[in-house]
């Protein structure tokens, strides 16, 4: 791991702990509440997507609360900066995270299999 990667992991995890502190502060309950699954920031730490879990949230909420991080990015920003003592701030973009999604559908499909898998042996004993 060079250098450069050491310190973007070391941001994202600061962003990670600082960004549900902002939202905290927020009026706003659509979003104050929203758990960060993760920050991924580019290369040159200049830009960072936020992801954020969406379990609790219908699809209008989702897109209600991310117009509204757009409009409060920059107070975020802010903060950050502020908090860390930092010149400057990524940019940040959220998003949902589909990756809980996606796991917990293959953990599904695992115990699927798994079932299958079972009572097929169950079935296969009995001929014996």
């Amino acid at each position: 791991m060079t250098q450069e990667e050491i310190k973007r992991h070391r941001v994202e995890s600061v962003l990670k702990e600082i960004i549900p502190e902002a939202l905290a502060t927020l009026d706003d309950e659509r979003i104050n509440a929203l758990l960060v699954t993760d920050v991924v920031c580019s290369k040159g730490r200049s830009d960072a997507k936020v992801y954020l879990d969406k379990s609790f949230l219908s699809p209008k909420e989702q897109s209600e609360a991310l117009r509204q991080l757009r409009i409060v990015a920059g107070y975020i920003q802010n903060h950050c900066k502020q908090s860390e003592g930092w010149f400057k701030a990524p940019r940040f973009t959220f998003e949902f995270d589909e990756q809980l999604e996606k796991v917990s559908r293959m953990e599904e499909l695992f115990k699927q299999i798994s079932r299958t898998k079972e009572n097929t042996e169950e079935d296969g004993s009995d001929e014996s």
